[in-house]
């Protein structure tokens, strides 16, 4: 590798690593939120919330690694235009070439890590994500002890806590127990700890009463205690198996689910989409890359606006995208359809090379020049007029 091409793939590096942990974490904060309950209301730690909701990295990353590809290539491209770089390459006769080679190496790279994750990570963070949130909404303490809220459990049951610290302690421990037919307990607790011992799933109290009522008539007692355990094994709900969803899939289970899997039994279409859709979503990679290039690829003059190149580089990759979001949503059970995803990506990519080597091989079309100097020529205008709003009064 040349000494050129280490340079441009060492800045597009720098560039990309910064932009895609930007839009990663902005895009995972939005996500994180919609899961805020798990803290709140299911009484997870924030460290486990944070372990849970970070499964779905790897899926974020599918959708963002072509912007931020894009937008790293725009940056690169743009400081060695700006820089005149790109004039002394194409003055010294250096090919136009010797900045492409990087720009598709880069992009066939960032590709294959886009489809290292769409292909096996992604579906396996967001199994591994199902069935965590499985396991929290099935989770006893999760969802009946909530500090300050008296929680009926079932028929006759009411627990209620004043606080409950990050280790799990409980505080200020509240428990009335009416289902026994003649006799009402309450239990009261300074502290309590849920333990599993022996397959079972027991409440330890410390330094509490027992008050024994009688239903129908009778004094009431009261027992102390330093430590009392209340069975709760009978109360735990059973916590089913996940069912998975098409994204939440491997890919060899899309490609031959089970006989008896009832989702697949009934969402065929859903399965045969996300199948295809992880073998063409890293296909944008590439394509953005090229389009990028075609755009802001050839040395420009400072007469020459690389804002519209900018732009251009920009809406054509954003089309591109929306294209392809656009055939995933209409999708509707059509084979034909499916094509479509892997038309996309292929067609931008082709009409990117078509530009390429287009303006390799002829020179820039005389209309398009003269357009070009006439909106930077209006740029100007408007620009100077800002610059200088007195100027225009006192002629």
């Amino acid at each position: 590798m040349k000494t050129l091409e280490r340079y441009i793939i060492r800045r597009t590096l720098y560039a990309f690593t910064f932009t895609i942990a930007s839009m990663t974490g902005v895009v995972w904060a939005t996500q994180a939120l919609r899961q805020l309950d798990l803290v709140t209301s299911k009484g997870q730690t924030i460290v486990q919330f944070i372990g849970i909701t970070m499964l779905a990295l790897p899926f974020l990353i599918v959708i963002v690694a072509p912007f931020a590809l894009m937008i790293a290539l725009i940056l690169v491209l743009n400081a060695l235009s700006g820089d005149s770089e790109l004039i002394v390459i194409d003055a010294s006769g250096g090919s136009r070439f010797l900045v492409l080679k990087p720009v598709v190496l880069f992009s066939f790279v960032i590709m294959l890590l886009t489809a290292s994750m769409s292909l096996y990570f992604a579906p396996m963070g967001l199994a591994q994500l199902r069935t965590e949130i499985t396991r929290v909404r099935a989770d006893l303490v999760a969802n009946i002890v909530k500090p300050g809220r008296f929680i009926s459990v079932e028929s006759g049951l009411t627990f209620h806590i004043r606080n409950r610290s990050g280790n799990g302690t409980l505080d200020g421990l509240l428990l009335h127990d009416k289902r026994d037919e003649e006799t009402a307990f309450t239990y009261q607790a300074d502290t309590g700890q849920i333990v599993e011992a022996a397959d079972r799933t027991l409440l330890v109290m410390q330094n509490g009463t027992i008050q024994r009522r009688p239903k129908q008539q009778g004094d009431i007692s009261i027992v102390r205690f330093q430590s009392y355990a209340f069975d709760l094994s009978n109360l735990i709900p059973e916590a089913g198996e996940p069912v998975f969803k098409a994204s939440e899939r491997t890919t060899a289970n899309l490609m031959a689910p089970g006989r008896s899997d009832a989702y697949a039994l009934q969402h065929p279409d859903k399965l045969a989409a996300e199948l295809h859709e992880r073998f063409s979503q890293p296909l944008y990679c590439l394509a953005f890359g090229l389009i990028v290039f075609a755009f802001l690829g050839k040395a420009r003059t400072t007469r020459q606006n690389r804002g519209l190149a900018v732009l251009g580089a920009i809406c054509s990759c954003v089309l591109l995208r929306t294209s392809g979001f656009g055939v995933s949503a209409i999708y509707v059970g059509s084979t034909a359809l499916l094509g479509l995803l892997y038309v996309v990506p292929v067609a931008g990519s082709a009409l990117a090379l078509v530009s390429i080597f287009r303006e390799k091989t002829s020179a820039q079309p005389r209309w398009l020049t003269d357009l070009q100097y006439a909106v930077q020529n209006r740029i100007d205008a408007i620009a100077d007029r800002f610059n200088n709003p007195q100027a225009g009064g006192s002629a």
